[in-house]
């Protein structure tokens, strides 16, 4: 028990710069404490004391902002950082060295008692501030949820999750699962180099309309030269469009670069 709880003062130290002491994270931090209790309260409730399970997961709840229902099963290094107003429902998992912040909500989208309504998060998972996870799906190994997200569907492991609904990002440097197998490097609130795979399609389509107008207009200017060079009349129609007006920077400021 006590090396266990050496383990998760010593993820929060890892992960909270703000972290300053072993004290300090033992006495000041909501988030170990949720998870202190809510191991007392899953042992009540794996072994038919439901009632004392609960009782505990509201105890929790009202000291420290964070809502486990006492079926929901948690692994080691576990962090709840700030995480005010998270949720986590009976059926969700939470594997080994994940991250979540305040607001988010691990919930089911099904009536059905006994079945699986809730989310699965792999290992090193970062579910960042406001997300919503819904859904008896499975989050991969080291991926992301960026903040705000609304996530319904399954997610690779080692992408990343934003929008709403959200969208998936693949990372970039080789399939999902060579990413998720690579040592994995926390990333406070989710947050990914990679753009929203909608705004990366907006721009490629805006970069082309300016391309094919510039390819337009130069095709026009070529056929008025040619035009001028022959006794025949001119022949390039008065509304050719031989300048370009397509506003490329204007558009791909407002789809955000």
């Amino acid at each position: 028990m006590f090396s266990r709880l050496r383990s998760d003062i010593h993820c929060i130290l890892d992960r909270d710069p703000a972290a300053r002491s072993t004290w300090e994270v033992l006495t000041c931090y909501p988030g170990l404490h949720a998870v202190v209790l809510h191991r007392p309260a899953h042992w009540c409730w794996h072994h038919g004391f439901k009632w004392l399970g609960r009782f505990i997961s509201h105890i929790a709840r009202w000291f420290t902002g964070i809502e486990i229902h006492p079926g929901a099963k948690l692994g080691e290094r576990v962090f709840f950082d700030h995480a005010m107003g998270v949720v986590v429902g009976e059926t969700a998992e939470i594997g080994d060295g994940c991250t979540i912040y305040q607001g988010v909500t691990l919930g089911g989208t099904s009536l059905y008692k006994g079945a699986k309504r809730h989310p699965t998060l792999g290992r090193d998972v970062v579910v960042s501030a406001g997300a919503k996870v819904l859904g008896g799906f499975t989050v991969g190994d080291g991926a992301k949820i960026g903040s705000n997200a609304v996530v319904i569907k399954p997610v690779p492991a080692g992408a990343t999750a934003v929008g709403i609904p959200a969208r998936i990002i693949l990372p970039k440097d080789g399939p999902a699962g060579d990413a998720a197998m690579a040592t994995p490097r926390f990333s406070a609130y989710g947050i990914t180099p990679d753009g929203d795979p909608i705004g990366e399609a907006m721009r490629g389509l805006i970069d082309s309309a300016s391309s094919q107008e510039h390819q337009i207009a130069l095709l026009w200017q070529a056929i008025e030269k040619l035009s001028a060079t022959q006794t025949t009349p001119d022949c390039v129609p008065c509304d050719a469009a031989r300048t370009e007006c397509f506003e490329a920077e204007k558009f791909t400021q407002l789809v955000g670069k």
